[in-house]
């Protein structure tokens, strides 16, 4: 499994535009062969802080995320909006197991 998590400051007077992009994203992601899970939230104390936790099968699956319609609007949209550099981690995962609270 691959997990890549992303941090993108967002310029707040460009937030509502964002925030549209970014629904539009995750949900047209979601629904891609080889998607485990993507989601976005805000930061609690920085709402215009968004973290994004996506969730790939392999690196296929990520590879086809890449090259997708609304993956290329959003990336050609992201530098106007961002208010800083983003921040992206990609996590190569072996195994997961459940954990119990």
């Amino acid at each position: 499994m691959l997990v890549v998590h992303a941090e993108f400051p967002i310029d707040p007077a460009k937030r509502e535009e964002a925030l549209e992009l970014v629904r539009e994203l995750a949900e047209h992601s979601r629904a891609e062969d080889g998607v485990v899970d993507y989601q976005v939230a805000t930061d609690i104390d920085d709402p215009n802080l968004f973290r994004f936790t996506e969730q790939y099968e392999d690196e296929a699956a990520f590879g086809a995320h890449a090259e997708t319609d609304h993956f290329g609007t959003f990336e050609a949209a992201l530098p106007d909006l961002l208010a800083g550099e983003p921040e992206v981690t990609r996590f190569d995962v072996s195994a997961t197991t459940d954990v119990e609270l």
